[in-house]
């Protein structure tokens, strides 16, 4: 569907011509009332002049549109945004676009040079987008664009003023971007390269066709769209290509010593750690960056002679075997007790509801198929972890503070029952060096009696404990993987409620970073954030629904990697794709697009329909049988026959006149799979046909393509692909 500005009010400064007129015709040629602002002047800002602006104003009016002229100078701000509300009668975006030249080499830069180009690029869009941000702010919408350039980015020979100036409006349009969030006012930075009054005295002809003006428009019209949820983003665009970009940063060395000054000695001989960008970190806030210096660089007096910090010198303490000599370690078992409450309250607390049919069976105790959520099982787990005295350790002193959770791996070796008494023991895997930081393997297995029923393994981040020489990877972690490079066979999208991280923490998880505001302002957050397990939940209960129809004693287990927070009272978009019985998932916050769960997967243990002995046979379906003998040899020969055929084959099998049954042999995805009902995605190619006639195709009594021209084989899709389906049902006999 075409975007659409009708109703919205855009101001585009500079819109007299070049990339501001464009914008202006483009946002009204959708629908906007577009002020045209354009104080008239040459490159260098001298002069003053209506006729840029009316013109066109004129061209949009010709064509239909709505449109006034504003000749104002950037610096008198409210007298733009006040044309918009005489006029319009409101204010919805602002494309900061005026702007003017004065290049010098910095030697020959005057106070005039510089002052003139800050007052129109800086303090310009200062004053327009402060005139606008309170009218959008209580109308809770609001969409500025700032225009960097190049130039501010990387600098450039001859315009010190006109690049400060512009890196000066990035640095504006960030600071925007995070006060704007809880208004949904979203502010984003661009850096075109096109064809215009500024740029052609410095570019060729040629070049200048190459770089047309109308190429940059697209890109700003989405980002000022009341879809796209972009916010704090910085692109280049031009001749029609449009790319972001971001910050990074080496991983960077710890220099201090205890008890010993830093040199410049000690920086020249660190030097080449320090500009390593090997495994470089990319700090998306404020917060991320400092958190990770200052825990990286904070002093830290313990005894002995490593100076890093106590966790690394418990990890580079090594033993005369090499080994690690907290690894093995094992907390105090502990025991958890729960009834049915505590699976109920943690159905709701990962977001189940009564609204959905399917959710009972999790929250109501007199539901005949009453369950725990497979999930649950990180519940007594967390509990074992913290209860049983992880900062008790010796020789493992770490700041629980500084503790992030990076990554979770679920296993269940039977369903979770709804009430008991579990036992869990932790141990200590592995400690692993990351640079910034220290990763702490946790296993924890839990048993009901004697009987093991789920193991977990927390991958547990300490900021600034790293850089003491332990290895960098374990062959003990469970490992994230990434999802198939294809568009995913399922998505679903769940709305959190803004209650969410307090109704959550109730199954145990009492961290105020998720209740407390003023607590997570500590932590660098606006408002709390919603736990991690809590999204892990979400997401695995995507998977149960949508591929093992909410049957715990299908799930096996689950892996994530966390990487960002998620606000209460954001949506999760969980995007999943098939391999046989794993389900390779990611999550993300819809209204963000930002990645949340990462390289994650479920496994599931295979559907008891696929087995012969299981399949149930009402109906009286000759067919049945077939499938039967088709689901044995995929289990025996998946890898083979993938490998030969690589389609999905939908069969939608029918009784006197009606649908009865509906199977999907996939030999596209892993080794292979066969299951009752219809595909999650999209199959390669479907077959309709009755009972009668598919066992008469498959005996071969009936050649297939008579059956197809005659009516009784109706087939969808990629039709060339049924040539492949000899490779399955051929020796019919055996069928």
């Amino acid at each position: 569907m075409s975007l659409s500005f009708e109703g919205r009010v855009v101001l585009v400064t500079g819109a007299g011509g070049g990339l501001g007129r464009e914008y202006a015709l483009a946002f009204a040629e959708r629908g906007a009332s577009v002020v045209v602002n354009d104080l008239g002047g040459d490159i260098k800002g001298a002069g003053k002049s209506s006729a840029a602006a009316d013109k066109v104003v004129e061209e949009i009016r010709a064509k239909g549109g709505k449109a006034v002229a504003n000749y104002d100078s950037v610096e008198d701000g409210e007298k733009l945004i006040q044309t918009a509300l005489d006029t319009f009668g409101r204010i919805d975006v602002v494309v900061n676009n005026a702007g003017i030249l004065c290049d010098r080499s910095f030697a020959r830069t005057s106070d005039m040079d510089w002052d003139l180009v800050h007052r129109v690029h800086l303090r310009g869009s200062f004053m327009v987008t402060r005139a606008a941000w309170n009218h959008m702010k209580k109308q809770k919408f609001g969409r500025i664009i700032m225009t960097t350039s190049a130039a501010g980015i990387y600098g450039n020979f001859g315009q010190a003023n006109y690049s400060a100036a512009k890196l000066g409006l990035l640095g504006l349009a960030n600071t925007l971007a995070i006060e704007g969030l809880q208004y949904n006012i979203k502010c984003n930075t661009i850096a075109p390269v096109a064809s215009s009054r500024l740029t052609e005295t410095v570019m060729s002809e040629d070049l200048l066709a190459f770089l047309k003006s109308e190429y940059v428009a697209p890109l700003v019209l989405w980002l000022c769209h009341e879809q796209c949820q972009e916010n704090g983003g910085l692109f280049e665009v031009g001749a029609g290509w449009m790319g972001k970009l971001r910050w990074e940063r080496s991983l960077g060395h710890i220099v201090k010593q205890k008890n010993q000054p830093i040199t410049p000695e000690a920086v020249r001989d660190q030097w080449d750690k320090i500009c390593d960008f090997t495994d470089a970190t990319k700090p998306a806030s404020i917060q991320e960056s400092l958190q990770s210096i200052i825990s990286a660089l904070s002093p830290v007096e313990s005894e002995g002679e490593v100076g890093a910090n106590p966790t690394a010198a418990a990890a580079s303490a090594a033993s005369p075997s090499g080994i690690n000599p907290v690894m093995g370690q094992k907390l105090s078992a502990t025991t958890f007790s729960f009834t049915h409450t505590q699976c109920v309250l943690y159905a709701l607390g990962v977001g189940m509801s009564t609204k959905d049919p399917d959710h009972l069976r999790f929250l109501y105790e007199g539901h005949q198929d009453f369950s725990c959520l497979p999930t649950f099982g990180v519940i007594p787990s967390q509990a074992a972890m913290m209860d049983g005295g992880l900062s008790s350790i010796p020789g493992l002193n770490i700041d629980l503070t500084r503790m992030l959770h990076g990554e979770q791996y679920l296993e269940l070796f039977k369903p979770l029952p709804t009430s008991g008494k579990l036992t869990s023991e932790v141990t200590i895997a592995d400690v692993l060096d990351k640079g910034s930081g220290a990763v702490i393997l946790l296993d924890v297995n839990t048993y009901s009696g004697d009987e093991l029923l789920c193991y977990n393994q927390f991958s547990l981040f300490v900021v600034g404990a790293g850089g003491f020489g332990g290895r960098r990877t374990s062959e003990k972690a469970k490992a994230s993987l990434p999802p198939p490079k294809r568009a995913p066979d399922a998505v679903v999208i769940d709305a959190t409620t803004r209650d969410q991280a307090a109704l959550y923490r109730l199954s145990g998880d009492w961290n105020p970073l998720h209740i407390d505001p003023s607590f997570a302002a500590m932590g660098g957050f606006e408002a709390p954030i919603l736990h991690g397990l809590c999204s892990f939940g979400f997401a695995a209960r995507h998977v149960l629904k949508q591929f093992a129809d909410n049957d715990p004693s299908r799930f096996k287990a689950i892996k994530v990697r966390f990487a960002k927070p998620v606000m209460p009272g954001q949506s999760l978009q969980t995007e999943m794709w098939k391999e046989g019985n794993r389900i390779h998932l990611q999550c993300k916050v819809k209204e963000t697009g930002t990645v949340v769960l990462a390289g994650a997967y479920v496994d599931l243990h295979g559907a008891s329909e696929a087995s012969p002995e299981n399949l149930p046979q009402g109906g009286g379906l000759q067919s049945e049988l077939v499938f039967a003998e088709i689901g044995r040899r995929i289990k025996d020969l998946g890898a083979e026959l993938v490998k030969k055929v690589n389609a999905v084959f939908g069969w939608e099998i029918t009784k006197d006149g009606k649908n009865a049954a509906q199977w999907t042999i996939d030999l596209k995805n892993g080794s292979g799979s066969l299951h009752k009902g219809p595909y999650s995605g999209k199959a390669d190619v479907t077959f309709t046909v009755s009972d009668e006639d598919f066992m008469e195709v498959v005996q071969g009594k009936v050649n297939p393509q008579k059956a197809f021209f005659s009516g009784k084989l109706k087939v969808r899709g990629n039709i060339m692909l049924s040539q492949k389906l000899e490779v399955i049902l051929k020796d019919y006999a055996k069928l």
